[in-house]
């Protein structure tokens, strides 16, 4: 791992990435853009889009910095079984089954308040549930990859997993909370 800690070394480890990075974010927008109609007819879902692509990002920098410590004190290994890892997996999926039923329906009142929600606060929650289990699982295995993919280039995940996993999360977010729409809505 780089032990390296000067500005130049952590540009060099980060520039690459960022700038990759930086094309991912502009597809997620490009994405985005397509399904501005069908947000427009749908407060609420508008309301959705920051909140679930947030959220799904903050489950993910989560895991991302727990996997990172354990990396660090050495309690970490890659094997599937491992306590860490499951536990953590476990733990991130539980709290997106907390938070998105919240999710929803505080959008569906928000879009009530301000602009009278189109769909119904079932329909919206469910929406919210299924698209923040959906990218829960696939958070997990993002931020799994990004942590075993900076170890293996011996780059300090501290440095790598959070922006690789919060930017991979915008993009999957808009994909899929929009699949979840036009396959629930």
């Amino acid at each position: 791992m780089q032990t390296e800690w000067t500005i130049r070394a952590i540009s060099r480890a980060m520039l690459p990435v960022l700038l990759v990075l930086t094309l991912v974010e502009i597809g997620s927008g490009l994405v985005l853009s397509s399904f501005e109609a069908e947000l427009l007819r749908s407060p609420s879902l508008l309301v959705l889009v920051p909140v679930t692509i947030g959220t799904a990002g903050n489950l993910g920098s989560i895991l991302a910095a727990r996997l990172s410590t354990a990396f660090h004190l050495g309690t970490l290994s890659f094997d599937p079984g491992d306590d860490i890892l499951l536990g953590n997996a476990a733990a991130t999926v539980a709290l997106a089954a907390t938070v998105f039923p919240l999710i929803g329906l505080g959008a569906w009142i928000l879009a009530e308040l301000t602009a009278g929600a189109a769909l119904s606060p079932l329909t919206v929650a469910t929406v919210a549930i299924t698209s923040g289990l959906v990218l829960a699982v696939l958070a997990v295995v993002v931020t799994f990859i990004a942590t075993y993919a900076a170890y293996r280039f011996e780059l300090d995940p501290d440095d790598v997993v959070i922006p690789v996993v919060t930017n991979v999360c915008d993009v999957l977010g808009v994909l899929v909370l929009f699949g979840v729409v036009m396959w629930q809505v």
